[in-house]
C-alpha cells in the first residue's frame, strides 16, 4: 500500500496538480460545486419518497399516498431538475472571475444563452396512451443533469466569447458619475449581444438538419454507438465504463447508457422471473439490477465505500464534513453530493478509481454467479434506493448475494482508499496553508 500511495503523491499528484490547475477545469470544479447543498437538500426528500416497504411482496414502497408522494417531489424537482440551470451560472461565473471580468453579469449571459439553445417544447402523454408536443414549456429534463454537459459547453464557451470582446475595449463606457451598477450594464451591452447572436445563429443552423438541438446532438452521437451493446461481461464492462466517463464530464452517464439498455434488461429481467416460476435456471447475469443493486452501490462508481473511506480516514475538514453530509444519501444509493461536491466530475485524481471500481465489481460479480454459485437476479425488481445487502437479497432472494456485496464492497475500499489519501493529503495542506496564510 506504501509503494501505491509513494507513486501516486510522486508520479500522478503532480500531473494531476497541473491539470487541476488548468483555468477551465477549476472553473468547472469550482461552479459545480455551487450545486452541492441543493442536491444534498433534495437528496433527503429523494429518499423520504422512495423508502423501500418489505412487509408486503406486492409493495414495493413505504410511501404509497399520491398527494405525499406528489409533495415530497417538489424539493427534488426544484434541486436536481435545474443542477444545469445552477451550473450554466456557477461555471461562466467563476471562469470569468479567472479572466477578473465581471462574473455576475457573464453568468447571467451564460444562463440565458443555455436556455436559447434549449427548445421550449415536451411531450405529454394523454390518458388514451397518445402524445402530444406542447410548445412554451421548458424541458426539467434538459435543465437537470441530462443537460448538465450542454450547460457546461455553453458556459465555457459563451464566457471565453464574452471576456475576448471585453478584452478587445470594445463596450460602451459610462461617464465617471454614473452608479457601477449601471455602468457594468452597459458594459455587458455589446459582449452579452454576441454572444447572444452566436449561439442564435448556431441553435438556428442545427434546426435545419435532422438533429434539432444540441441536446440531441450528444444524445445521439453518444447513444448509437450504446445500443449496440448486449447482455455480456464485455458489453456490460462497456457500458459501466461509458457510464462512468460520462459522469467524470458532467453528463449523467447513467440516464443516457440507461436509457438505451434498459429495453434489454428488461427483457432479460422477464426472462429470468419466468424460469423462476417455472422452476428452471435463470438464464442472465445481466440484468438492470446486476447494474443498480450489484455494481453501483452508493450510486454510479459505487462510492458507498468512498464515503465509508472518507469518514473514517480522511484528515482534511473538506472531506471529513462531506463523508458525513453524504452518507445518509449514500446508504441509500444517491452520490451526487460526492459526484459534484468532492468533486469527481473533471478531477483528475478521482475519476480514476471512479472508472476502475465499478469495473472491477463487475468481474467479481460475473465470477462469482457464473463459477462461485452466488445466485443470479431473479426478475425481481427492487427500488435501486434499496440500501446494500437488504437488496441483494431481494434481487436473488440469497443469502449468497449479501456475501458477493460484502465482497464488493471491500474491493472498492481498496481501489478508493490510496486515491482517497492522496487526494486528502494534498486538501490538508490546501487548508493549513490558508490557516497560516490567515494568521
Amino acid at each position: 500500500m506504501s509503494k501505491v500511495n509513494n507513486f501516486l503523491e510522486n508520479k500522478v499528484m503532480p500531473v494531476a496538480a497541473k491539470v487541476a490547475g488548468q483555468r477551465h477545469l477549476q472553473a468547472l470544479r469550482d461552479g459545480l460545486i455551487l450545486t452541492m447543498p441543493l442536491l444534498i437538500i433534495g437528496s433527503l426528500f429523494l429518499v423520504i419518497r422512495w423508502l423501500p416497504w418489505f412487509g408486503d411482496p406486492e409493495r414495493q414502497y413505504m410511501i404509497t399516498n399520491e398527494f405525499l408522494q406528489n409533495i415530497l417531489n417538489y424539493p427534488y424537482d426544484a434541486t436536481f431538475n435545474t443542477m444545469a440551470l445552477v451550473a450554466a451560472f456557477g461555471i461562466a461565473y467563476r471562469l470569468a472571475e479567472s479572466y477578473k471580468v465581471d462574473g455576475l453579469t457573464a453568468g447571467a449571459v451564460s444562463l440565458v444563452t443555455f436556455l436559447m439553445v434549449t427548445p421550449f417544447k415536451t411531450v405529454f402523454t394523454l390518458a388514451d396512451n397518445s402524445t402530444v408536443d406542447v410548445g412554451g414549456v421548458i424541458p426539467t429534463a434538459l435543465t437537470g443533469s441530462g443537460g448538465l454537459f450542454v450547460a457546461i459547453i455553453v458556459a465555457l464557451l459563451s464566457t471565453e466569447i464574452y471576456r475576448f470582446v471585453v478584452q478587445k475595449d470594445i463596450i460602451i463606457k459610462m461617464p465617471d458619475g454614473v452608479p457601477p451598477s449601471v455602468s457594468k450594464s452597459f458594459v455587458a451591452l455589446i459582449p452579452g449581444f454576441v454572444v447572444i447572436i452566436i449561439f442564435w445563429l448556431l441553435r438556428i443552423g442545427i434546426e435545419q438538419t435532422d438533429f434539432q438541438s444540441v441536446h440531441n446532438i450528444v444524445r445521439d452521437l453518444l447513444q448509437q454507438p450504446i445500443s449496440k451493446l448486449s447482455g455480456t461481461l464485455v458489453g456490460m464492462l462497456v457500458v459501466v465504463f461509458l457510464v462512468e466517463v460520462l459522469w467524470t464530464t458532467g453528463l449523467h452517464g447513467a440516464s443516457i447508457v440507461g436509457g438505451v439498455m434498459s429495453p434489454i434488461w428488461l427483457q432479460a429481467a422477464a426472462e429470468n422471473a419466468a424460469a423462476m416460476q417455472a422452476g428452471k435456471e435463470v438464464p442472465h447475469i445481466f440484468t438492470g439490477q446486476f447494474y443498480e443493486i450489484f455494481v453501483h452501490v452508493g450510486g454510479s462508481g459505487a462510492t458507498l465505500a468512498l464515503v465509508f473511506a472518507m469518514v473514517l480516514f480522511a484528515k482534511s475538514q473538506q472531506l471529513k464534513q462531506l463523508g458525513r453530509l453524504s452518507i445518509g444519501p449514500g446508504i441509500f444509493n444517491i452520490n451526487e453530493p460526492i459526484t459534484f461536491g468532492m468533486p469527481i466530475v473533471m478531477n483528475p485524481v478521482m475519476m480514476i478509481p471512479f472508472i476502475l471500481t465499478p469495473m472491477a465489481i463487475v468481474i467479481s460479480t460475473w465470477l462469482g454467479m457464473e463459477f462461485f454459485g452466488v445466485a443470479k437476479p431473479n426478475g425481481a425488481v427492487p427500488p435501486w434506493t434499496t440500501p446494500i445487502f437488504l437488496g441483494g437479497f431481494l434481487a436473488t432472494g440469497k443469502i449468497s448475494s449479501i456475501v458477493m456485496q460484502l465482497v464488493n464492497f471491500a474491493i472498492a475500499f481498496a481501489i478508493y482508499f490510496p486515491f482517497m489519501k492522496a487526494y486528502d493529503k494534498t486538501l490538508v495542506k490546501q487548508e493549513n496553508d490558508a490557516k497560516n496564510n490567515a494568521a
